[in-house]
């Protein structure tokens, strides 16, 4: 029985900080899929009559405002939890956080599965997708042992005494909320988005090669005699005539995976003009990428200011990509970015594309060749000196819908 009880603990101990550390490498990831569940939740809720639905609403809505810390904790949790469970450390309080942990996790992946509504529950963060029904399995299975640990947890003794214990015990804490403020602040350190250093942002708007299509049944609908029924074309009744017909509907038969890795990535201004190919064929250009400029500008103006002027010396375009153009006019109309023109762009996109609020790119010809965090801004200086003097845009070559204050060009 101690054999079985070790092997189910390093199992069940090494898969959690194995799925905390994947996912404090980009919790801002976990913070967005969280929201996804709290906004799906709420308009059901808001569609039912549940003598509860208030309360639960604004529960669901508070959760969705504050998802950022309680996806850092759930993370830092999982890690934690995972090496107490190694350690055999304070097994008394850890055997029921991890019972009510896994109990809760099931429920999430068990609705992401039933539901329909997820791709991808974030178990394994974007770095290793896997489906719900997957990681569904993989929770019921975890369950199980989890179980078992509960119901034999006197018999798990901690590997050393208080001490050593406690300072282990501190060192994974400390780490664990570390590594997630690293990403938070200075982008994630494994980049398993599609926007990351090396990809091309066209090639990644197109389906892979390969790609299955939702495949499609055409079924028509004829009523007779106050009934209905329904046909496919091959299957049409001699006596049709005696049928009126009512509809035609296309019945979704085998789900596909024809989906580009980049989707609705469209850079358009004041006329809803879309730009993006004119954006993404430039020799090179960089993009601020700042959803609703929550970060004040003060916070990164030294930084871009010397990027600015560089770029301006060497004639690369500078374009600032935001899901609110408006506010961006005025946040910058006091400063030297004011003439910077201005795209609106899906908040998603953004929301992929830039894991901290602004983030900085180096475009050559659509493919990214450089990525900062807004406070490792100065690092892209580097970058922008190897890049040759390129010749000088006139007004006609520059984006034409952007929005901006005073005049459409750079340079």
């Amino acid at each position: 029985m101690k054999v079985i009880i070790n092997i189910s603990r390093v199992l069940v101990g090494t898969l959690f900080i194995f799925s905390g550390l994947v996912k404090a490498n980009d919790p801002m990831g976990l913070s967005y899929k969280m929201q996804e569940f709290f906004e799906i939740w709420n308009e059901g809720l808001a569609r039912s009559s549940f003598f509860l639905n208030n309360i639960l609403i604004n529960l669901f809505q508070f959760l969705h405002d504050h998802s950022l810390p309680l996806s850092v904790i759930m993370i830092a949790f999982e890690i934690i939890a995972g090496v107490a469970l190694l350690l055999g450390w304070r097994m008394k309080l850890f055997s029921w956080l991890l019972l009510l942990l896994i109990v809760f996790f099931t429920f999430l992946t068990g609705y992401a599965f039933l539901s329909g509504k997820f791709k991808n529950c974030g178990c394994f963060g974007d770095c290793l997708p896997i489906t719900p029904l997957t990681s569904f399995l993989k929770d019921v299975v975890l369950t199980i042992l989890i179980f078992f640990l509960f119901y034999h947890r006197k018999k798990i003794k901690p590997l050393f005494s208080n001490k050593p214990g406690n300072l282990f015990m501190l060192t994974t804490t400390i780490l664990s909320f570390g590594i997630q403020w690293y990403a938070l602040n200075y982008l994630p350190v494994k980049d398993c988005l599609p926007f990351k250093v090396g990809n091309n942002i066209k090639e990644q708007m197109k389906i892979p090669p390969g790609a299955l299509p939702d495949s499609f049944a055409i079924r028509f609908v004829y009523e007779k005699g106050g009934k209905p029924f329904e046909f496919s074309p091959t299957d049409l009744p001699a006596d049709l005539g005696t049928y009126t017909f009512k509809e035609r509907v296309d019945k979704l038969i085998r789900k596909g995976n024809a989906e580009a890795p980049v989707k609705g990535f469209s850079l358009s201004g004041v006329s809803n003009e879309d730009s993006t190919n004119i954006v993404l064929a430039e020799p090179y250009c960089l993009l601020l990428f700042d959803e609703n400029f929550s970060t004040p500008v003060a916070a990164w103006k030294d930084d871009f200011s010397k990027i600015y002027l560089e770029a301006k010396k060497k004639n690369v375009p500078v374009y600032i990509i935001t899901t609110s153009p408006d506010e961006a006019l005025v946040k910058l109309a006091p400063t030297s970015f004011h003439t910077i023109p201005v795209f609106k762009c899906d908040y998603t996109v953004i929301r992929t594309a830039a894991r901290t609020n602004p983030t900085l790119y180096l475009l050559k010809e659509g493919t990214i060749v450089g990525k900062w965090s807004y406070k490792r801004m100065s690092d892209a200086f580097s970058d922008l000196n190897k890049i040759p003097v390129l010749p000088a845009q006139t007004n006609d070559m520059v984006a034409p819908d952007s929005s901006h204050i005073k005049d459409s060009t750079n340079h």
